[in-house]
């Protein structure tokens, strides 16, 4: 299994391939960005060089990192019984709405927040429903010849470089807010994702589709290690190559941009809450633990850190609607 990740241990920051146990860097001036850049093949070739010839560290030895500095993500909203939650925890409504059905629909999210495995998640300022979201994600690689644009979905396949896990945190109480202005969220998602624990190249689930191009794999999250939700990837509306191909049209999609399935069923609190018709179970607090499974790419786990306490509304000021300057 190739496995692409960033480290830190005692000799810096490096980027390289994780096997059998030990992490192996690339050469100097590569990192993992150059790799999806240079396309699945090429960084296939590097790694058989890299694996035979590199010294090995211990992953046991190392810090994982953020496996690689995204040029954007798209999130989207896949999975039909997340939505069918969340709608009646979020506007108390039942149901999913028809337009769900028509297209995918995704959001760009915050790429300078992205996080690691690892790492401590601080509660944003207003917030008191922290929450979180399990997804796999899809990382875009160079195809030669193609510009990734308006792309069918047999060739939005090839650009496919590999799949990730993606926690995109969620302040519910912030999201809910926005989204009664018919656009967002911003401040309720922009806090922090996290991607990891590394990239594992799609060749190493093409026998694992189904027929449709779905995957069948098990996604599961914990908090404080007990079981909170568990689902199929294969239960996505959508595979992700329409995903990918969907995202292309009248529009682009290039190397090192980052596709997340949206939650799967039962992958965030707000969805259980909006089932169970109360907050259980309950929002995030300071100290634990969230720790996400998925077959065939691993592990990532993070703490939730401390709420920061700062006053970060800024009101609307109530305006005169003068279409002609007033006079000084």
């Amino acid at each position: 299994m190739v496995k692409i990740a960033r480290w830190n241990d005692d000799g810096g920051t490096h980027a390289g391939f994780v096997a059998g146990g030990n992490c192996y860097a690339l050469p100097p001036g590569h990192t993992v960005n150059t790799l999806v850049e240079a396309g699945l093949s090429e960084a296939l070739k590097l790694a058989d060089e890299t694996v035979g010839s590199a010294p090995p560290v211990p992953l046991t030895r190392v810090t994982l990192l953020v496996p690689l500095v995204p040029a954007t993500i798209r999130d989207f909203v896949a999975f039909e019984e997340h939505v069918e939650g969340v709608r009646k925890s979020i506007d108390g409504a039942a149901g999913v709405v028809a337009e769900w059905y028509e297209a995918p629909t995704f959001y760009f999210t915050n790429p300078h927040t992205v996080t690691g495995t690892g790492e401590v998640i601080g509660i944003p300022a207003g917030c008191t429903d922290l929450d979180f979201e399990t997804e796999v994600a899809a990382v875009v690689g160079h195809v030669p010849g193609s510009d990734g644009r308006n792309l069918t979905a047999e060739e939005a396949h090839r650009h496919i470089f590999g799949y990730t896990i993606l926690n995109d945190w969620s302040a519910r109480d912030l999201q809910r807010r926005e989204m009664k202005v018919s656009l967002g969220p911003c401040k309720g998602k922009d806090f922090a994702n996290t991607l990891g624990p590394w990239i594992v190249t799609a060749d190493e689930f093409e026998d694992r589709q189904d027929a449709e191009g779905f995957l069948p794999i098990s996604m599961a999250v914990e908090v404080n290690g007990e079981q909170i939700g568990q689902d199929l990837l294969s239960n996505m509306g959508w595979p992700f190559a329409e995903l990918v191909a969907y995202a292309s049209q009248d529009s682009v999609v290039k190397p090192g941009d980052v596709l997340g399935s949206g939650t799967c069923g039962s992958g965030c609190l707000a969805e259980l809450w909006g089932r169970n018709g109360a907050q259980t179970p309950p929002p995030l607090t300071t100290g634990d633990v969230v720790r996400m499974t998925v077959e065939g790419i691993g592990t990532i786990e993070n703490t939730v850190g401390a709420r920061r306490e700062a006053v970060t509304r800024i009101p609307a000021q109530t305006r005169p609607r003068n279409r002609v300057a007033t006079a000084k």
